[in-house]
């Protein structure tokens, strides 16, 4: 009971993470841009090192703002790496940035082996640690790109729907792919910083992948995805505290098992469904 209100800020930042990374992952896996958030991850970190091999503090201000930077170039190249014909597909381009990134990183850090261990924070995460001001803040950095979606979710919707026709929409895909992928650059910049590049990828991906074994349409995937985000946060922090072992690696590890669990659910499902099907076909042509 004495440690529950130390868990309390990682599981409120936890819902977080989950209520914005899981609608902004029905768009990442509907474009088929699955890595995306580990490639504008890894910009943002070259731009810390950036700021930290030029002298700034890896905490301070500038340096996140030149990390944001960094992401918003990076935003702006995935919306222009579209092609019209679809020739190369946009995956490439970000796994292409996401090497150049990490590789370039690794260059500048070699020349800033002292403050090293500041860009591993980064990277790693640790949302154990996160504090009450940093939860306010990120609330309020996430409501506002949440409202700035809730606004205009009829485009990104059109547009990560209809991908493949994307084209033939009525309006500038392409300013409006990167103000998809500039928003999403202001999450995932924060998120990283919080909890790190695999917890971040997890809520980001697994809700969505888990809503679409039993859902089609974008309310009741969310609403699934939510919902398995929040139980599963819960579980890896209970998890975590009762085998003492890293909040951030067991809630990424309760997203596998409860992923496989909702898995075996949906054979099952699908596998009545369908021979239901096939017995309601036969008693029909016995009828005949």
């Amino acid at each position: 009971m004495e440690i529950l209100p130390f868990l309390l800020a990682p599981f409120v930042a936890s819902l977080i993470l989950t209520g914005i990374h899981a609608y902004l992952g029905v768009h990442v896996v509907e474009r088929g841009v699955i890595f995306v958030d580990l490639a504008l991850a890894q910009i943002a970190a070259l731009g810390a090192t950036v700021a930290i091999v030029v002298g700034m503090d890896p905490h301070g201000r500038g340096s996140y703002w030149i990390s944001l930077g960094f992401t918003f170039l990076g935003a702006a190249i995935f919306a222009l790496a579209r092609t019209r014909r679809g020739h190369i597909p946009q995956e490439a381009f970000i796994g292409i940035a996401y090497a150049v990134a990490s590789a370039t990183a690794i260059l500048l850090m070699s020349k800033a082996t002292g403050e090293t261990e500041h860009l591993k924070d980064m990277l790693v995460g640790n949302i154990l640690a996160v504090s009450w001001a940093e939860v306010r803040k990120t609330a309020i950095l996430y409501g506002a790109v949440g409202i700035f979606h809730y606004i205009f979710r009829k485009k990104f919707l059109q547009i990560s729907m209809h991908h493949n026709d994307s084209e033939k929409l009525n309006f500038n895909v392409k300013f409006w792919d990167f103000l998809f992928y500039a928003s999403f650059g202001f999450v995932v910049t924060s998120s990283v910083a919080i909890a790190g590049v695999l917890l971040v990828f997890c809520y980001l991906i697994v809700p969505s992948v888990g809503a679409m074994l039993f859902a089609d349409r974008i309310g009741p995937r969310l609403a699934i995805g939510w919902t398995m985000g929040t139980l599963v946060s819960a579980l890896g922090v209970i998890l975590s505290v009762k085998i003492d072992t890293p909040t951030g690696a067991t809630i990424v590890v309760t997203f596998g098992g409860v992923l496989t669990l909702m898995f075996f659910l949906h054979l099952i499902l699908h596998h009545g469904r369908h021979a239901r099907v096939l017995e309601g076909a036969t008693s029909s042509r016995h009828e005949v």
